[in-house]
């Protein structure tokens, strides 16, 4: 009885120590056991239709210009990124569709690069047939299979599906509904309105970003820049997390990285518990996935629940033109240097967590015609670390110390001026 009735105060005081620390702040990853490491993995998937023969681009052909961009691209591989190539509309040179529609093959399986096989294979592309680039959107994701970390496909076209179904956004909005960790950034080399539309489809809906690219320059550059951003992003995956429009009600955070989107001009609300001797890091990136206008910017804020300002975040250049970043540092001990020293705690007294309230902002505004659903994508990194104030400079004192301090310097360098007078006149009659 005397065990039993222990038992149950054990329980009920669990119970309640429970509800008093409240909800725990959503987790980027709950799993305890960390996953293996994987290389990054990227899938080209290129356009190889009878359109790429059009010479419109520094006055040469599309293909050619995408054939130097794979190139160059191959060559400035990382060592650790796996690589595959996928084509479409490489072979068939029939006029059936429906065998057409079919044309799409992996030149190269994904894995360690083979530079020189990488290369050749791409050199012996011809433009030929149809565009089926729905099939092959859908044949590259089972390329790169599933796992752990995140997949990106590439997709350099120039022109719109003509072989629907399966409809390209469709497939790119199924592959997202499966969570296949798959991220689909997309290339136009033709400035073709229906083709531009299909393409934000494409990459909006699985979170990529879509680029036209007008020159060899911008298509090298872009692609490489976006196999950088596979080994840069691989061994993180973003939890999906929905902003708040206010701090009350703003989801809890924990230490993580987690993804959102954001519509133009919008504010969105993010809390975390900070702990006395505890500093909150935190940076935003907002990626340039469509047209803006030239004047914006991202602005990250730290508030307290009452709406007071705790800080703000300066910008924090990624090295890339394609996101915009922001960044902030806070620690308690802020305030208290501010405000004076808090009192000392009472003996056995617990001290409080903080809640901080995170405000990702930004000045967007769209061009005309551009589409404005779903927002930017955003990227949010938080951590929670053991405070590290700067060190403190020399201390003067206050009012009399630093007027005594003046004074005996005043009166040392009166003297030191004094001898130095009397030893010169003294010198001077002498010679």
């Amino acid at each position: 009885m005397i065990n039993k009735r222990r038992s149950t105060i054990v329980l009920f005081g669990l119970l309640t120590a429970a509800a008093l620390i409240g909800p725990s702040p959503a987790g980027a990853d709950d799993e305890t056991s960390e996953p293996v490491a994987e290389p990054p993995k990227v899938e080209l998937v290129l356009d190889v239709s009878g359109s790429m023969r059009a010479r419109d681009i520094d006055g040469r052909s599309r293909i050619s210009v995408a054939q130097q961009a794979f190139n160059e691209v191959v060559d400035a591989l990382p060592d650790e990124t796996q690589l595959g190539i996928r084509v479409l509309g490489a072979t068939y040179q029939g006029k059936d569709k429906k065998q057409g529609c079919l044309d799409t093959q992996q030149i190269v399986p994904v894995g360690p690069v083979d530079r020189t096989q990488a290369k050749a294979a791409v050199a012996g592309l011809r433009p030929t047939g149809f565009t089926p680039v729905g099939l092959a959107l859908r044949s590259a994701a089972q390329d790169l299979g599933t796992g752990s970390t995140a997949r990106r496909i590439v997709l350099i076209t120039d022109g719109e599906d003509t072989c629907a179904p399966p409809d390209p956004c469709e497939v790119a909005r199924e592959l997202a509904a499966q969570g296949t960790r798959l991220v689909v950034d997309t290339l136009g080399l033709a400035p073709d309105e229906k083709v531009r539309k299909q393409l934000l489809c494409i990459a909006g809906a699985t979170g990529g970003t879509y680029t036209a690219a007008q020159s060899a320059d911008e298509l090298t550059g872009r692609i490489k820049q976006l196999v950088d951003r596979a080994r840069d992003t691989y061994t993180a995956i973003p939890a999906v997390v929905g902003g708040g429009a206010a701090c009350q009600g703003a989801p809890l955070l924990a230490p993580g990285v987690y993804s959102d989107r954001e519509a133009f001009s919008e504010h969105r609300w993010y809390r975390v518990p900070v702990r006395p001797g505890q500093e909150l890091r935190a940076s935003v990136s907002v990626a340039l996935d469509r047209p803006v206008n030239p004047d914006y910017g991202v602005l990250l804020r730290a508030t307290a629940p009452d709406g007071r300002e705790l800080v703000r975040g300066v910008d924090a250049g990624s090295g890339r033109t394609d996101v915009v970043s922001a960044g902030l540092r806070w620690s308690a001990a802020e305030e208290e240097d501010d405000d004076g020293p808090s009192p000392e705690p009472s003996p056995g007294a617990e001290q409080a967590v903080r809640t901080v309230c995170l405000v990702v902002s930004n000045s967007f505004a769209a061009k005309p015609g551009t589409q404005t659903q779903p927002g930017m994508p955003v990227e949010l990194t938080v951590d929670v670390v053991a405070a590290s104030p700067a060190p403190d400079g020399p201390d003067l004192g206050r009012g009399w110390v630093l007027l005594l301090l003046l004074t005996l310097a005043g009166l040392l360098t009166g003297l030191v001026a004094g001898l130095l007078t009397r030893w010169w006149v003294h010198t001077w009659r002498v010679n």
